[in-house]
Order: C-alpha cells, then structure tokens, then sequence
C-alpha cells in the first residue's frame, strides 16, 4: 500500500473523496442514460424507480458534504493564519471560484462557446459561501455558531416567498433562497440552480465543526460528538419528514406503491436544500466520519487522493465525461456536435433516444473514475513537494 504523507486529516479526506466518486456518477448519468434528455428523471413519479432513484440518491450526499468540509477545511487551515490572512484567502478564493464556474465550468458542462446558458452550480455556491464565510469569522465562533443554525433550521419558513422577473430585487432573491433563471439579451440565460442562502449556513456550521478536528482533540471525546451529530440528524429527519408539516416545500405523499411512497419519503428538495434533505445527508455523514477514523485500507488510499484534489478532480471530470459523451455518439454512427450543448440543441429534442442503459452507466462510471485516480494522484504528490507555492491553493 502506498504510504501518503500529509499533515491533512485522513478522515476528511476520505469523506470527500468518497462523495467526489459518488459526484461522478451523477453526471455520468445526466450524460449518458437513455432518460437524460427526456425529462424522465429520477425524482420523476411517473416513471422513475428504486434503482435509478437510489443511484441519484446516493449522490445527494455530495453537494452538502462537501460544502460543510469546506467549512471545515477552513477553520483547519485557518488555525496557523490570522484571522485577517484567512479571511483574505477566503474572499479572494470565493470569487475565483465564481469565475471558475462562469467560465471555465460552465464551457466544460455545454461546450457551448456563445454561453448561451449559464448554470450557476455547486463551485458557484462554494464561492459564495466562502466570501461570506470570510466576513463571518470575523466574528466569535458561538456567533457563527449561532447564525448558522438560524440559518439551516429556519431558512424553510421562507419558502413561501416567491419572486418573478428579472428586476435587482428578484435577481437577489434567486441567488438567495429561490430555484429560477432569467433570461438576457441575444438569447441568453442565467440560471440560479443553487441558491446560496442555506449553503452559507452549511458552510458556517463545517466551519464550527472544525474545532472537533484541532490539534490536542480528544479523539474519544470526538467520537462521542459526532454519534451525537450523527444520529440526532437521523432521527430529526425521521422526526420531521413524519410529520411532514415543516423542513421541506414538497411533502411526501402516499403513493400507488410501497416503492414509490419509499420514493416520495426520501425525495427531499435539493434546490435549495432543505432542512430535512440536509438532515438526510449530514447525519450519515457523521456516522462515516466516526467508523473511518481509525480504517486504513487500499480503497481508503484511493479515496484520500480524490479527496485532496477535490477541485483539480471536479473540473477533470466534466471534461472526461463530456469528451466521453461525445466519443459515445461517434461511436453509435451520430452526430458529435450534438454534444455542444446550446439552447437550441437542447430545445430542439435533436438528443431524444440518445443513451444507454443504467448498467452502461455504472460501467461508464467506474471506468471514468479509473481513468481520473493516476492523473489525480500525480497531481496530489505535485501539491504535497510544490507546498511553497501560493497558488496551488487555488486549486
């Protein structure tokens, strides 16, 4: 086994390598099952099932687990630095990553060079949330403490507030709190996928959860801390979702059968999460942080080196998946440029029968995170003789 030596938490890393391999299924299936381009998703009632449902429940772990060590990482990496360095690293890196996600991710996810539709995404909302996060430590720890809790526990009771257009007023509202997009000239779109309002109280709970992981920690005592978390979350989801009055806009509801209520219960919203979708996935989350503490094995070494280049590897999977999509349409005899993926492309239902079956999604997928391992692992070992440089902490 090969020996990976850092002064980074193991645990952690683990973690997010693990939800950065569970991310990559996803977007293999957003591009290559026979149901990407129809609509028919797996959240859909109507023709969704339990296979295809789990295989997109299981990457919901990612988006939150990642935000909240995110957190995490920056109250780690924050603990040589002053407050004023890291905070600085925290606003400057926030706004790359908004640049990232403008330009660089979004021309990965469309291969659209007219940018004609701007997903605003996960490294949009981590970019935001760190430039929060930056202005908030600013403050004492049971403040941020405090403020995130009022955040994830109560964002859902403005639910009901809902803007239209594309005036200041609603345009803040959709960065905020409200799934929508708006449309510019020459026929451009902005959508808003992940507003940011619940993510920035994620972010600052991992921020506060940091302290779990300083130096001089007891580990028992840890433990302890992240049962509690972990369980509690569990049984509040249970709690929550039962009596299915408060946590999420859509309730769930009794369905033609126990498979699709099974469905229903556990279909929580994601955009924006809701309390109890983040619930569902924090909660085991800390379960897994506690049972890996003191696992080591090959597949933890895997998982380490795809959690240690968590950005390097999110922006080399797009490209891989993308360039993967269109080698499936060469090969199929179709045409390639239906993979560049403009609004007109997408409106015109040119990709209807494009895919392939969910098993051809899974062989894809394994295949993709193969081919990613030694290009991140060569990339990790860079990172770790290359300390002295700046900017790879960008990236």
């Amino acid at each position: 086994m090969t020996s990976i030596k850092s002064n980074r938490i193991n645990s952690i890393d683990i973690l997010r390598g693990l939800v950065m391999v569970l991310m990559a299924l996803d977007h293999v299936r957003d591009y290559f099952h026979i149901n990407a381009f129809t609509g028919n998703y797996p959240e859909n009632m109507e023709s969704t099932n339990i296979v295809l449902f789990a295989t997109r429940f299981v990457t919901h772990f990612c988006a939150p687990v990642f935000v909240f060590l995110a957190g995490t990482s920056a109250f780690l990496y924050g603990q040589s630095k002053s407050k004023g360095h890291l905070s600085k690293f925290l606003v400057t890196r926030g706004i790359w990553l908004i640049v990232v996600e403008i330009f660089i991710n979004n021309f990965l996810w469309w291969f659209d060079p007219s940018f004609g539709f701007t997903n605003l995404q996960v490294i949009w909302a981590i970019g935001i949330c760190m430039i929060a996060l930056g202005l908030l430590i600013q403050l004492p720890k049971k403040v941020v403490l405090i403020i995130g809790l009022l955040i994830v526990l109560g964002h859902n009771s403005l639910d009901s507030i809902t803007r239209e257009g594309s005036s200041i007023g609603s345009v803040i509202w959709y960065i905020l709190h409200q799934n929508n997009g708006i449309s510019i000239p020459e026929n451009r779109m902005i959508w808003f996928s992940y507003p940011v309002l619940a993510w920035i109280g994620v972010m600052a709970l991992g921020y506060c959860f940091g302290q779990l992981y300083q130096k001089g920690f007891d580990s028992e005592k840890r433990k302890k801390w992240l049962t509690y978390l972990g369980f509690g979350s569990i049984l509040l989801f249970f709690i929550l979702r039962g009596i299915n009055v408060y946590g999420d806009i859509a309730p769930w509801s009794i369905q033609e059968s126990t498979e699709k209520t099974i469905i229903s219960f556990f279909n929580a919203t994601k955009y924006p999460p809701s309390l109890i979708y983040l619930l569902m996935t924090l909660g085991p989350a800390f379960i897994f942080l506690k049972v890996i503490e003191s696992v080591k094995s090959k597949a933890t070494v895997i998982l380490i080196v795809f959690g240690r280049v968590p950005f390097f590897y999110y922006i080399l999977h797009i490209l891989i998946i993308h360039l993967g999509a269109i080698l499936g349409l060469l090969i199929t005899g179709k045409d390639w440029k239906l993979m560049i993926l403009d609004n007109e492309t997408m409106m015109s239902g040119a990709l209807q029968g494009y895919g392939y079956s969910l098993l051809s999604v899974y062989i894809i997928w394994i295949l993709i995170v193969t081919i990613l391992y030694p290009i991140c692992k060569k990339y990790m070992i860079y990172k770790l003789s290359n300390k002295d440089k700046w900017w790879l902490t960008y990236l």
